[in-house]
């Protein structure tokens, strides 16, 4: 049985139960550029993406002079919800007892730094991580620059690390990298999509993500 040293996380739909709020941040700045409206599908689909990878999914007639506006729109509307953000249940005493087994945490995220270090002090999460990559400091995902930056940052190999993710792009990125991948069904895509990509593995809860990691630390 492999045995892991490092544990990376997407964050939005594996960490933090933000799913619902990316969809309706998106779908709301859509309207207020008038823009034709994505599915709650189409929506979800996108998240974890790069920006430029996620518009043109998601809002394909939008013009370059208009970017600006939409992630202004996106950030407002996704901030009326940001009080209301909780982390999935179970996922804290995972991280600390992943800590106590000596094992590295990281995140690779499609969120912006500043996305992401605000929520990192919001929970009082920015000591359990040992490496984070954003997607505005690196390549986005599906491509494997982030896992590559934290496999250097923290001197591992491929061998020794698993992504674990909501999304194919997660899946991907992982294979990419030569990393296992841990994808759960309880965030943006769906069981059906996620098996298409070929995960090492899937699980449906935190519980079941802890259950499966500990027999492998």
């Amino acid at each position: 049985m492999k045995r892991y040293k490092a544990v990376i996380f997407d964050w939005d739909g594996t960490v933090m139960d933000s799913t619902a709020s990316i969809v309706a941040a998106i779908q709301a700045a859509c309207v207020d550029l008038q823009l034709p409206v994505p599915s709650v599908e189409d929506a979800s689909w996108v998240i974890g993406l790069s920006l430029d990878q996620a518009l043109q999914r998601c809002a394909p007639s939008l013009s370059d002079e208009h970017i600006p506006y939409f992630i202004e729109r996106y950030r407002h509307h996704f901030f009326l919800y940001d009080q209301q953000l909780i982390l999935f249940d179970g996922i804290l005493p995972l991280f600390d007892h992943l800590k106590s087994q000596e094992i590295r945490l990281g995140v690779a995220t499609g969120k912006s730094r500043h996305g992401l270090d605000r929520v990192l002090q919001a929970h009082q999460l920015a000591d359990r991580f040992d490496c984070t990559r954003c997607a505005d400091e690196s390549k986005g995902k599906p491509h494997p620059a982030m896992l590559f930056d934290i496999m250097e940052r923290l001197d591992l190999e491929p061998e020794h690390v698993l992504m674990v993710g909501d999304t194919t792009h997660d899946v991907q990125m992982a294979t990419s990298a030569g990393v296992d991948s841990m994808a759960v069904t309880y965030g943006a895509h769906s069981k059906r999509t996620l098996l298409m990509s070929e995960p090492t593995v899937m699980v449906s809860s935190v519980r079941e993500m802890h259950d499966w990691l500990v027999a492998r630390l």
